[in-house]
């Protein structure tokens, strides 16, 4: 068909309009469609004592941010939360726990009972309250890791065996993971600890990083 130009005239195709229309109405509503959110990091509570808290080093050299800088290199999107109280037992443990859940921890690192042992108190006193603990991590809905620890020998073989026995025993009764004893490779040796003898260095603490790292990534990752 000619123009009163002489040019043809401009014709639109039926449907062309149709899809102009649909493709303006998707713009809108991706617009309109709010951005999804970056998954959140997974939450790991570090729930102990001294040796938790980093007692005697500076703030970047303790077990929790040695243990977030190790994560970090890995690409793990975690953070590692630090519920330590230096000279806390495993009742003092209990007190607290509502207020440290207030984080929502999907992990917990469960490593008390240290201080129980050195003041020599009754390691039945101390399994309760660790399996006070344990049941309340687990009507949480978090994942847990249980650090074990061993009592000084001078308390005598009958107290060390029943203290020492409490860990195992719990995880199995509990189907829980465990970490043995929590002071693996860095007990005893003094080119590892500060001048008290009990609480590690740097190096003592990149030790324990090292030891625990395997058990923690594998609770991560699993689906119980």
């Amino acid at each position: 068909m000619q123009s009163l130009s002489g040019f043809p005239k401009k014709t639109t195709h039926p449907n062309l309009g149709l899809l102009g229309g649909f493709f303006a109405f998707l713009t809108a509503v991706t617009l309109l469609m709010p951005v999804q959110a970056a998954a959140a990091p997974l939450r790991i509570l570090a729930y102990g004592d001294s040796l938790t808290a980093g007692y005697g080093l500076p703030q970047e050299d303790g077990f929790v941010p040695q243990l977030q800088q190790a994560l970090d290199k890995m690409g793990r999107e975690t953070l590692v939360i630090n519920g330590g109280v230096s000279g806390d037992t495993t009742a003092g443990g209990v007190t607290r726990l509502d207020w440290m859940l207030a984080d929502k921890p999907d992990l917990v690192i469960l490593e008390l009972g240290a201080n129980d042992a050195l003041r020599g108190l009754d390691p039945a006193e101390a399994r309760r309250n660790l399996e006070t603990i344990i049941l309340r991590l687990k009507e949480s809905g978090a994942k847990i890791l249980l650090a074990g620890m061993l009592a000084p020998r001078n308390l005598g073989e009958e107290y060390s065996a029943a203290f020492d026995s409490m860990y195992p025993d719990l995880a199995k009764a509990h189907d829980i993971d465990l970490y043995p004893f929590f002071l693996e490779g860095v007990a005893t040796r003094p080119e590892l600890n500060q001048g008290d003898g009990l609480h590690p260095t740097k190096e003592g603490v990149a030790v324990i990083v090292d030891g625990i790292l395997p058990h923690v990534t594998r609770l991560m990752d699993s689906n119980s």
